[in-house]
């Protein structure tokens, strides 16, 4: 595949679904599933018994597990084979992700040892220092960790107090500055650490814990995750040798933020895995318990839980290894040879910037939404710390603001697409002026389901026009959040559905009976929902930026183009939840 064939980040709100190819789970080849057997493994025989003793903060335990893990190669999926790696594609790594999602604070510290903590060095270092290190971080022999946020700044990285001052004799920095919320702290012997050299130029270091003046703070009392370590490092005239510069003077910003992309699409996966080991709890609890004479599970109330819960998870599952299939289609048109290729590599993987914020939020959302009901299921064993659901519920809090707060990357999403139009890689506005006259004409259209999914994918190129014209309507006001977080939320439900409907259709052909009607019931379970999702998205959007006249243009043309055909819905959800309740686990 060629450059030229590649869909483009946020091409996606442009061009027809019909026909489109994705990378789904179905598509997982023997070896991916192989390593992910052996992750499961590790996770079963490893990390489960011993969580308790995790939780409470045996960090010394917890080492000794994070080089067990690097000792069955898990460690290496990211590097690159001339350092020892094993190199492997996104789909490899966000699957390891996901299989180490459920143990919680072991999968957040290890997460943070083979992203942000080793990839820095990986995408940036120098030659000598992958040489020095990066064996180190991937034997487990060092742990890494990565230091941006600081006490007065968390979403501002940029406006960071930490400074680095060059000695007069240039051999060295002398870094100045506190450290916040840093994940790995007690026990990490390699920081990755952000600072401004002369106040200004946003530059990195790689700063080793022996090195005079950098001390750790106390633990963080956290709610959840309490296995993991999370304090303050404190930078006192620590002396850095001037090889120790990561990247570039005042280039700080690409390394955190293009680091930040791929952080947050294995964010994804850690908590797809997580929400779908609550649902294996939830749906399994829910057979065995019995009320009123009955099963939990044959109650209307239950399975209706059940059945959205398999809906979210399918969309998830479905967008997020289609992001990172388009990361793999990219990535292998690169030419490897050259000086650039790890420039050109970083730019690759931020062509989908938007694609990886949409992962981020969506997936973290779906886990808030999956744990909380897991636990509503539970009823009151779920409070209670014997359950498993206890510790879903309280860990799953934190996703939704590491690796950028949900809001940011929400704002991300939309100034990245108004970005590209400006500069003219994505032709929003115009198409969003153009189609204006097509949805006032087909306002009062009935659409009619001919094809596979026809009224799901109906909906979709609907939506996706609504999309555009309040897009181009809102050019001139995109300093206002509150547009920016509507219209985000506008797009993820777009690129949700779209992702679902996809995976469905490229299923279907060939499945069982049984297979293709789960399909077909998962299909109209997450078409109602994002339905809704986007229906309330754009009329916040239009109530906000929309005035006049305009407004209530808006209005009428919205709600018969964004409703989606209700018949056939209670029975969609009966069939899930009785998949998910014969099976016990997510049933795709």
């Amino acid at each position: 595949m060629t450059e030229k064939n590649l869909i483009k980040g946020g091409e996606f709100l442009l061009i027809d679904a019909l026909g489109q190819s994705l990378f789904t789970p179905e598509d997982f080849t023997s070896e991916q599933r192989q390593i992910a057997e052996t992750t499961e493994d590790f996770v079963a025989n490893e990390i489960l018994p011993d969580l308790d003793l995790l939780e409470e903060q045996d960090f010394g335990l917890m080492v000794k597990k994070l080089r067990s893990c690097a000792e069955l190669g898990l460690f290496l999926v990211d590097i690159p084979e001339e350092y020892g790696g094993l190199e492997l594609d996104k789909v490899t790594s966000m699957l390891v992700a996901e299989k180490l999602g459920p143990t919680g604070s072991f999968a957040i510290t290890s997460s943070g040892q083979t992203g942000i903590g080793s990839l820095p060095l990986v995408y940036y270092g120098t030659a000598e220092q992958k040489q020095k290190y990066l064996e180190r971080l991937t034997t487990g022999e060092w742990i890494g960790a990565y230091c941006l946020t600081e006490p007065d700044c968390g979403s501002d990285p940029l406006s960071a107090r930490t400074t680095a001052t060059l000695t007069q004799d240039g051999s060295a920095y002398l870094l100045n500055g506190v450290k916040q919320f840093i994940t790995n702290a007690a026990f990490a012997d390699l920081f990755t650490v952000f600072a401004k050299i002369d106040g200004r130029h946003f530059s990195a270091f790689l700063v080793e814990r022996s090195m005079a003046g950098l001390s750790i703070g106390n633990e963080e009392k956290k709610m959840g995750l309490k296995g993991t370590s999370t304090a303050q490092v404190v930078l006192e005239n620590v002396r850095v040798p001037s090889e120790n510069l990561l990247g570039e003077v005042g280039k700080g910003h690409k390394i955190a933020f293009n680091v930040l992309n791929i952080g947050r699409l294995k964010l994804s996966a850690t908590v797809t895995g997580a929400a779908k080991a609550a649902f294996a709890e939830a749906a399994g609890y829910a057979v065995e318990r019995k009320q009123f004479g009955q099963t939990r599970a044959s109650f209307g109330a239950i399975r209706e839980k059940i059945a959205d819960m398999t809906g979210t998870l399918f969309a998830a599952e479905s967008l997020l290894y289609r992001v990172a299939g388009l990361l793999d289609e990219r990535l292998a048109t690169l030419d490897r040879s050259g000086d650039d290729y790890s420039a050109r590599y970083q730019q690759a993987i931020e062509e989908y910037a938007a694609e990886c914020a949409i992962a981020k939020v969506f997936c973290s959302n779906s886990l808030a939404r999956i744990t909380d009901e897991a636990l509503q299921i539970h009823g009151g064993y779920g409070y209670i710390k014997d359950y498993p659901v206890e510790r879903f519920y309280r860990d799953e809090r934190v996703n939704r603001i590491f690796e950028g707060t949900n809001e940011i990357n929400r704002l991300l999403i939309s100034n990245l697409l108004f970005r590209r139009a400006a500069k003219g890689d994505l032709d929003l506005c115009r198409q969003g002026d153009a189609v204006r006259q097509e949805l006032s004409a087909a306002a009062g259209e009935e659409r009619v389901a001919s094809a596979l999914f026809g009224a799901e994918f109906t909906l979709l190129a609907q939506q996706k026009k609504i999309f555009l014209r309040l897009f181009g309507l809102m050019s001139e006001r995109r300093t206002e959040q509150e547009i920016l977080l509507a219209l985000a939320d506008m797009a993820i439900a777009i690129f949700a559905l779209e992702s679902s409907l996809l995976r469905a259709a490229k299923s279907t052909p060939g499945a069982s009976a049984r297979k293709r009607s789960l399909l077909e019931a998962v299909v109209r379970v997450c078409a109602f929902d994002l339905a809704g999702c986007f229906q309330l998205s754009a009329s916040r959007a239009a109530a906000y930026g929309v005035k006049g006249a305009e407004l209530g243009l808006q209005q009428e043309i919205m709600v018969p183009l964004s409703a989606y055909p209700l018949s056939g819905l209670l029975e969609a959800k009966h069939q899930l939840a009785e998949a998910a309740s014969e099976s016990g686990v997510y049933p795709f």
